[in-house]
């Protein structure tokens, strides 16, 4: 039995007179012990999705089940137990300490008078240290970095002993090492732990690289799923992505900008200086062609030597390569 089942869901917002579907018939599945991430369009509907099966916003039509169960039957206690979820949403958490803060987690398992038992306070300390942050349990949340709060936020759902942890947009805001860091924290819940992580995410690339299953959402279509060698091989990153400007590559794997080509360039070089050579080629609107061409760059152990008009040049770096090509007018 998945954790999570989707039959044939509606979502949008039932304030609204008619009511404003964003997206309809979805039928999707979330595994065990899986990290899944859920990419798309602007305004495909993504956060609506995620509040949607976090409780926070009724479904239009069609059923979500959690462990067997229609999610709307769950009391809230009974919810709070079963899913954690992390919005972007900054909360207001006036003079908190991190401590304090993770600790909110555990008061749905205390008694009437919300008394943390020893149990509770071994399992925020435990929460506190999967996270790494333990070290600074006693600092006030004003004083955090956005990567040390969202670090607390996941601490706090780790606290609350849920199989299902859902996340928007997790690393919005942060920094490269930062997102890296959050993302690998996530892949260590689901692989090691057993969390069944979903989040909505802009880095492509650390998705394709990190997450056991894709959802890939887009408006007036339905969303794709499935693993993301699987994805990128029947074309679906093409097709939901692809445009004059961004390309997916297949054979990388990566998704490239697409300069408009001023004229073909053809080069000799060994790894690592060829892929760099041609990053720095590309961005500069060059084309890379596989066949002899009037423009040739070979690279040597002593810098580049830039061939055109039969003339050849020599250079020590790839800044000066551009500003020889640039100079001559090639």
């Amino acid at each position: 039995m998945p954790l999570l089942e989707l039959k044939n869901l509606s979502i949008g917002y039932v304030d609204c007179r008619p009511h404003k579907v964003v997206h309809e018939s979805i039928n999707l599945l979330l595994g065990r012990g899986e990290l899944t991430c859920l990419l798309g369009t602007n305004g495909a509907g993504k956060s609506t999705l995620l509040k949607t099966l976090g409780g926070f916003q009724q479904p239009l039509g069609g059923e979500i089940f959690l462990e067997g169960k229609e999610l709307h039957l769950y009391a809230r206690k009974e919810l709070a137990q079963k899913l954690g979820v992390v919005l972007t949403d900054r909360v207001a958490t006036g003079n908190l300490t991190v401590y304090e803060l993770v600790s909110f987690g555990r008061y749905i398992y205390t008694g009437f008078f919300g008394q943390l038992s020893k149990e509770d306070h071994r399992m925020v300390k435990e929460a506190l240290a999967c996270v790494g942050i333990e070290t600074f349990a006693h600092r006030n949340l004003l004083e955090l970095s956005d990567g040390e709060r969202q670090k607390v936020m996941i601490a706090k759902s780790i606290a609350q002993e849920t199989p299902l942890i859902i996340l928007d947009e997790p690393t919005a805001f942060l920094d490269l090492s930062s997102r890296v860091e959050i993302m690998l924290l996530l892949r260590k819940l689901a692989s090691e732990q057993g969390k069944t992580v979903l989040l909505s995410t802009h880095d492509l690339d650390l998705a394709l690289q990190l997450a056991d299953k894709i959802w890939l959402m887009a408006k007036n279509r339905e969303i794709a799923s499935g693993i993301p060698e699987d994805l990128a091989l029947s074309g679906h990153f093409n097709s939901f992505f692809d445009k004059e400007s961004l390309s997916f590559d297949i054979q990388n794997g990566t998704f490239k900008i697409s300069n408009q080509s001023f004229k073909s360039v053809s080069i000799s070089a060994k790894e690592p200086v060829r892929i760099w050579l041609e990053k720095a080629l590309i961005r500069n609107g060059y084309e890379i062609s596989n066949s002899q061409t009037s423009i040739h760059i070979e690279a040597n152990h002593i810098g580049f030597i830039i061939t055109a008009n039969k003339i050849s040049t020599h250079v020590k770096t790839l800044e000066e390569v551009l500003n020889q090509l640039k100079s001559n007018g090639l």
